[in-house]
């Protein structure tokens, strides 16, 4: 069996407040996530070693958005997100 098997996964957005590296000027945006919940019954078809992934197994998040643009209006200038983790754990 695959990883996937083992989640149901969905795409969401979150609210992060970021500061441009350009001009300093903090804003909210909208930061695309895919959240990877863990199924709450191992699938059919699983076997011993796929049972010890499935128990190991957790929910995650996988950041899907990297680079953001500037919210100012005078600068709009894009800029890599270096401040939030590329995958957090829920």
């Amino acid at each position: 069996m695959e990883e996937r098997d083992f989640f149901d996964e969905k795409s969401e957005l979150r609210t992060h407040t970021m500061s441009c590296p350009h001009c300093g000027q903090p804003g909210e945006y909208q930061v695309s996530w895919i959240v990877r919940r863990k199924k709450t019954q191992l699938p059919r078809g699983a076997d011993e070693r796929d049972r010890a992934r499935f128990a190991k197994a957790q929910s995650y998040m996988v950041r899907r958005d990297d680079p953001m643009a500037c919210k100012n209006i005078r600068c709009r200038k894009r800029f890599d997100v270096v401040g939030l983790q590329s995958v957090a754990f829920l």
